[in-house]
């Protein structure tokens, strides 16, 4: 083995190899020595504990990256989003700008001590039940896949490490695996700990007390849905897996779930606190242990506070505006008779929609009759401001109006829209009433199992698992009949129906973060991130003008931004090791 001194060691600072814990014993040579730890029920318990924590947390910020909003601190000179949106940002710099910096040594921090967790368990004198370590090791196993799938969905091929390191190892020896073989990695580890046994004290489908956060039986079944379909898409496909495979597991993944009480949120909290039974989801704590929401499989982010962080600047205590929903989000909402509203664009800058006329889409009244996911998502002008308030203040959002468009102020919005999802009518200063994101929600299994569906067997095929029938259509339906939406047209071809199935995600999950990883995934990014439109209002005594408007061009759509860059230090590191450029393309 070669022997490096002082770079050994700041490379495996990067790679998370190395970690001080005062309350493990460290012997002169430097090594942590585990011996004790994994002899006693308390120190197991509580370095397992330290394995969690590492996946980035979801936040509404991604939006203001993807065409779903423009951020309105993109007036600020210098800010992240002016900065991205101007293409300004290199290799280097990238974790100061992006969404969620850049969590490549985070996520290897957590995964070291997955491998240092799963390997102590394999010899262990701990004194517990058989399940309950069992149900230990398979929450490491879980963990350490949900880092390797936040790590490949951002920088896609990456070192897969499964093994605590030794202290003198020959890091010249180490390469990127693939995609795949990670995604190989990730089957493996969630079926693994689906091995488990399904009981209290193992691996189980329920949550008991205290363990809102920790993995359980849902999570690889998630996990594994989301992997195969991202292996499966154009940005990382190389055949390994194929839509076939990717049918194979998302729709076993759809069938455990629901045989074991997950269904689409359908409790509706009523008309003084929210707008429908969609509204009402994101204002549901997940953390009731399934009692209301048998929705959600894993929160991962925490409360937001959106009132005050994309809030409306009547709003007392509002910071800014945040990410601001644009034209085309609102047009990506159909009519709620099920026709899509606006077909297509006849100019290059999106200012000249096509109308349905099927629809019943009045371009002066453009906020009438839409799907009512639209209503639970975005403010509008005219949009009741407090809902157990009928006849109380509605937005004005246009020109003069509270809400109105400013162009030198971050508490105003920037496109004529405010987000509405997560923000409950209640939230302020004195009222913490805001909801989470979701890492992983039930819809996103029903509709990954229909992406894998269509493209294998087309929009109307049934699929049959373990008696268990259902098409793409009927899963895309059932997304749409939560939301108070009818049902896709019959008949579809799978050009039709891939348009139509891209549009229920962009608006189902919009602002969850799923919008930025679609594009890229599908490799779509520079027909949708080029640029992004508003609506400015103005008014005249009770008439209003809507007029489009564009955004400049945003200069963060070509290839190189379809992937994270891998910190520079790390490309730097290893090409001085290995002699090998470990960086992504373009970056």
């Amino acid at each position: 083995m070669k022997k490096y001194n002082s770079i050994l060691i700041v490379v495996m600072l990067a790679f998370g190899i190395l970690s001080c814990n005062k309350q493990l014993d460290l012997p002169a040579d430097g090594r942590i020595s585990l011996a004790n730890v994994f002899n006693d029920y308390n120190q197991v318990r509580g370095y397992l504990n330290s394995c969690y924590g590492y996946c980035p947390a979801p936040y509404m910020d991604r939006a203001s990256y993807t065409d779903e909003a423009q951020d309105a601190d993109d007036i600020t000179a210098g800010s992240k989003y002016s900065i991205w949106y101007s293409g300004s940002v290199t290799g280097s710099d990238y974790a100061s700008y992006s969404s969620d910096g850049s969590p490549w040594t985070n996520l290897y921090i957590g995964i070291r001590k997955c491998n240092t967790f799963i390997e102590g368990m394999k010899t262990a004198q701990v004194i517990a039940g058989e399940d309950e370590k069992q149900g230990w090791v398979a929450q490491a196993k879980t963990l350490r896949a949900l880092y390797y799938l936040q790590l490949i969905k951002r920088y896609n091929a990456v070192p897969l490490i499964t093994a605590p390191y030794e202290i003198e190892h020959d890091f010249s020896s180490d390469r990127k695996a693939t995609f795949s073989e990670v995604v190989t990695q990730i089957l493996t580890d969630c079926n693994e700990a689906l091995a488990a046994p399904n009981s209290a004290s193992g691996f189980s489908w329920q949550i008991y007390d205290n363990q809102f956060g920790i993995m359980h039986r849902a999570i690889p079944y998630a996990i594994m849905s989301q992997a195969v379909t991202y292996a499966a898409s154009p940005l990382f496909s190389d055949g390994t897996y194929t839509w076939d495979k990717a049918l194979e597991i998302t729709s076993e993944a759809l069938y455990q779930c629901a045989a074991n009480g997950y269904t689409l949120f359908d409790v509706f909290s009523g008309a003084g606190e929210a707008q429908n039974i969609y509204a009402s989801y994101f204002l549901t704590s997940s953390n009731d242990r399934r009692a209301v929401d048998k929705e959600t499989i894993y929160q991962g982010g925490a409360q937001m506070q959106v009132w005050k962080y994309a809030g409306l600047p009547s709003t007392d205590g509002v910071d800014k505006a945040g990410p601001c929903p644009t034209q085309d989000l609102v047009d990506a909402y159909e009519m709620a008779n099920g026709e899509p509203a606006i077909l297509g664009y006849s100019d290059a800058a999106h200012l000249v929609p096509i109308i349905n006329p099927a629809s019943g889409y009045d371009p002066a009244n453009p906020y009438e009759g839409r799907d009512p996911r639209f209503y639970a998502s975005i403010y509008y002008n005219g949009a009741l401001r407090h809902l157990d308030q009928p006849s109380g203040y509605t937005i004005q959002t246009y020109a003069g109006g509270d809400e109105g468009i400013a162009t030198d102020d971050r508490k105003h919005t920037r496109t004529g829209y405010y987000l509405r999802k997560f923000n409950s009518h209640r939230s302020g200063i004195s009222n913490q009433s805001d909801g989470a994101i979701r890492l992983f929600r039930y819809a996103e299994l029903i509709m990954n199992f229909a992406e894998a569906a269509y493209q294998t067997v087309g929009p109307d095929a049934t699929v049959t698992v373990n008696g268990y029938s259902l098409s793409a259509k009927e899963a895309v339906d059932a997304i749409r009949a939560r939301a108070g939406m009818p049902a896709l047209p019959a008949g579809l071809t799978a050009e039709e129906f891939e348009k139509r199935y891209r549009n229920e995600r962009r608006v189902e999950f919009a602002f969850e973060e799923h919008r930025f990883f679609d594009v890229r995934r599908w490799k779509v990014l520079d027909q949708t991130d080029k640029f992004v439109t508003g609506m400015r209002i103005t008014k005249s005594g009770s008439d209003l003008t809507y007029t489009r408007f564009k955004f400049s061009d945003r200069n963060s759509s070509s290839v190189k931004w379809l992937l994270y860059p891998i910190d520079q230090s790390e490309v730097n590191k290893m090409m001085g090791l290995a002699g090998e450029n470990w960086q992504n393309p373009e970056w």
